[in-house]
């Protein structure tokens, strides 16, 4: 069965799609920390990070790490936070958000899907995508 990711990477559920490859994509989380909070994926079902092959994780960390650069110049934020958790989805992800302080380390901090305003996560989108220099599939 596939995973809830790959259902936004097939475009059976929506997904606000900040970065797109072959190999690579990231779009916002529904549950975010803070809005400009983005999962980076593998585009392979790969449930644990351990798993993932050694050059596609090397390239998620570089998709994640320009994504933080972004996030920190959008958003004004001190830092941009990395965290890998695992659980919630048995697919291979990082979480990189706008950090100013450690709250954002603790996903019991997020902010319920139907209590995020559509306008501005549709606005972070946009934002995140206007500095990666992407259209919004994702895709330069």
């Amino acid at each position: 069965m596939s995973t809830v990711f790959t259902k936004i990477l097939e475009g059976d559920i929506p997904g606000r799609f900040i970065y797109r490859d072959d190999t690579v994509a990231a779009f916002l989380s529904i549950e975010p920390i803070a809005y400009g909070h983005t999962l980076v994926i593998p585009v392979a079902e790969v449930d644990k990070w351990t798993d993932v092959d050694s050059s596609t994780w090397a390239h998620m960390n570089d998709i994640a790490q320009e994504i933080g650069r972004a996030v920190i110049d959008v958003f004004g934020a001190e830092r941009a936070g990395y965290l890998i958790a695992g659980f919630e989805v048995p697919h291979a992800h990082i979480h990189v958000f706008p950090a100013n302080d450690m709250s954002g380390y603790s996903l019991a901090n997020v902010t319920p899907a139907d209590q995020t305003d559509p306008a501005k996560m549709d606005e972070a989108a946009a934002k995140l995508r206007g500095a990666l220099g992407v259209g919004e599939d994702g895709r330069r």
